[in-house]
């Protein structure tokens, strides 16, 4: 069987999994992260449980890369290059140019270095490991699966700012969102779980990981999505602050002897959400033992990220004019039931939205609605990976 490689580039790190296709079985899995950094971690899984380590200086996304594909050859999880039918890169930005997945040429790939005003951190490094891919696989196909293209589909009502027009048509100032690929991914596995076509249906999904955006998907395509211009708008999230007054920027920057917007950037990014509000972390679970202990900020903060995510949800039931169904997915979402069960609580039940505290207690993809529920509630464990595959798989036109 052929192989296909799901590749995921941050700035300092470079995931993969690679699926043997049409069967979509896992053969490995792993990551290199401290990339350019120093003392780069070499992470491989494969076999039987088997797993291949080791620390070295990783300088770029091009020796990484190098290092993996050596790698792939050492462990016998291939035998030639040959058996590697193509590759699929998540990139964070399409802006408006790449509208759904696409087959990336030379051309389109300097156009994903080139919007890398929209995600500095992210596009110039997914370019870099998708050159230094196609130098060891010349001529494989290679697609570039975005997080912003779910969202295309959004009506200029929610994509657009209430700002002057002309940021827009000059700049890309608009509503861009992210997590498309998983949003998408886990809106289809609940209509097939549901056992209906996704075009008949209102579902709302949220991704709560230490990012986090919520979704309305109306018959199956995106109308309108929390996260805005960057990832920093939206819920509560770790370290991000969400929506906030653009006014309180400059008050709080005025008060502090703040002068550069960019430092601002950073606390509303990096010092802010559950961290900030807690003063303990930007991790969920630390930040709900400390409230369990009594810590008051720490209880403030899980009320405030319930409130964000309750708020959204009944926006969206606005904007689409009722839901079928409402998936949680990603790190919290997937794992906390206290979470869960603080966003479905009694203040849902106007619009009919129950939890069944029994089948809540999960960290499995399951139902967890109550009988009396108007609304179907799931927890899904998402799967981007395997939503680059299948459309590395479409595009590069993969038989076997």
């Amino acid at each position: 069987m052929s192989k296909v490689i799901a590749v995921n580039a941050g700035s300092s790190s470079l995931k993969f999994t690679i699926f043997e296709v049409p069967s979509e079985e896992v053969v490995s899995s792993g990551l290199v992260d401290r990339i350019g950094i120093g003392d780069s971690n070499i992470e491989i899984k494969y076999g039987n449980g088997e797993k291949y380590e080791d620390v070295t200086d990783v300088k770029d996304h091009e020796q990484a890369i190098n290092l993996l594909l050596e790698q792939l050859l050492e462990l016998h999880i291939i035998d030639s290059y040959d058996e590697i039918a193509g590759t699929g890169h998540r990139i964070v930005a399409g802006g408006e140019i790449f509208k759904d997945s696409a087959l990336l040429d030379d051309e389109g790939i300097q156009q994903v270095e080139d919007l890398a005003d929209f995600a500095p951190l992210h596009n110039k490094a997914e370019a870099q490991g998708i050159r230094a891919f196609q130098k060891v696989l010349p001529g494989k196909p290679t697609v570039g699966v975005f997080d912003t293209s779910f969202h295309t589909t959004m009506p200029e009502k929610a994509y657009l700012y209430s700002i002057p027009m002309k940021y827009y048509e000059e700049h890309g100032a608009r509503r861009y969102g992210a997590h498309g690929t998983s949003h998408r991914y886990v809106a289809n596995r609940a209509a097939e779980l549901m056992g209906k076509d996704i075009e008949d249906l209102k579902i709302i999904t949220c991704h709560l990981g230490n990012g986090g955006s919520i979704t309305a998907v109306d018959g199956g395509k995106s109308v309108d999505t929390s996260m805005g211009f960057t990832p920093l708008a939206g819920i509560t999230m770790g370290t991000r602050s969400g929506d906030i007054d653009a006014s309180l920027v400059s008050y709080i920057m005025e008060k502090e002897g703040i002068s550069d917007i960019k430092e601002m950037v950073n606390i509303l990014n990096n010092k802010s959400g559950l961290l900030g509000l807690s003063g303990v972390s930007s991790d969920m679970r630390d930040v709900e033992s400390a409230a369990a202990d009594g810590n008051h900020n720490a209880q403030t903060a899980l009320d405030i990220f319930y409130d964000r995510v309750q708020k959204y949800i009944a926006s969206y039931i606005a904007v689409m004019g009722g839901v079928d169904a409402i998936v949680f997915t990603a790190g919290i979402g997937e794992n906390s039931a206290s979470t869960r069960a603080g966003i479905i609580n009694e203040q849902m039940d106007w619009f009919g939205i129950r939890l069944d505290a029994d089948k809540n207690d999960t960290r499995e993809e399951a139902e967890i609605s109550a009988e009396d529920s108007r609304v179907k509630l799931f927890t899904i464990p998402t799967d981007e990976e395997l939503m680059i595959v299948r459309d590395t798989v479409r595009l590069g036109n993969i038989t076997d």
